[in-house]
């Protein structure tokens, strides 16, 4: 028995296949296919369009996928929503889908936007938004490039955005959010119903979720005398007590702990002044509680 999993094609193909290495599967994808290879006999993999990717899923093209709430609302599909995966193309945050209007124009909120053109490839989602408004608008579906349809007859877009740089970069200026996505893992319903391949998936998502939360985490090892441990401990954030081990030369202990990578910098010569030394910073590949 095999398992259908649909990787999703474009902005988030990278991030997906570097996570699925630090989970444990390495996947090679040959150019000009859409059958990518994977170091499990267990798993076919196929690319999709995020876009595209739980339409596939609902109809049991393939049993699972990754690809964005966003997409799966506006196919309106019906699908096992698994797990949530904090990713994006750029961070391990969730995207927003902005309504945005030219930095001149007058339009300061969404009511300003009654019976003016807005361009979206989120055209439901969009609509939805409008109605929960009460704003009568039209919605015009965009190919691509949205960021320049104001340009070009548009009175504003919505358009997924993650620092909002792009928008600037063309001249525009958020005026609200229309909804915020995360990455997730879907399942076909069918699929899901049966117990190995719910098995297989779970396992799956089991180690990216350890994979993703060891993208923002390292691991600290770091020599202490007897005398600073307490100190020295006092000092680390951990997401446990830290690991304590003695070691061959008396008064000596090593210490080993997991903390978040952006107060690595400040802690360090903090844990130094305390008295550690020998102190190793190292990557992790996953994080499993």
């Amino acid at each position: 028995m095999k398992l259908k999993l649909g990787i999703p094609k474009g902005s988030l193909q990278d991030i997906t296949v570097k996570l699925f290495k630090k989970a444990g599967f390495n996947i090679t994808i040959p150019s000009r296919s859409y059958f990518p290879s994977i170091d499990d006999d267990e798993i076919e993999a196929i690319l999709f369009r995020a876009q595209e990717m739980s339409r596939y899923v609902e109809n049991g093209t393939i049993d699972c996928g990754i690809t964005g709430y966003d997409w799966i609302l506006e196919n309106n599909s019906k699908v096992v929503r698994v797990s949530e995966l904090i990713y994006a193309k750029q961070s391990m945050k969730p995207v927003r889908w902005v309504l945005a209007v030219p930095e001149g124009s007058s339009v300061r909120k969404v009511s300003c936007l009654k019976g003016k053109k807005i361009a979206t490839e989120l055209v439901g989602v969009t609509k939805a938004y409008l109605k929960k408004k009460k704003v009568k608008a039209e919605v015009e579906f965009s190919w691509g490039a949205t960021e320049i349809k104001t340009k070009m007859g548009a009175d504003a877009i919505v358009e997924v955005t993650e620092t909002g740089a792009s928008l600037r970069a063309n001249g525009l200026k958020i005026i609200d959010t229309v909804c915020e996505s995360t990455t997730r893992v879907i399942a076909n319903r069918s699929a899901w119903q049966n117990s190995w391949k719910r098995k297989k998936i779970e396992k799956i998502v089991l180690l990216l979720k350890g994979a993703i939360l060891a993208e923002q985490k390292v691991g600290l090892k770091m020599n202490i005398q007897k005398k600073n441990l307490e100190k020295v401990i006092s000092i680390l954030p951990a997401m446990k007590r830290p690991t304590i081990s003695m070691l061959s030369e008396k008064g000596w202990f090593d210490v080993d702990t997991i903390i978040d990578e952006e107060v690595v910098k400040e802690i360090i010569p903090r844990l130094k002044k305390a008295g550690a030394s020998g102190i190793i910073e190292y990557p992790l590949n996953k994080v499993i509680y």
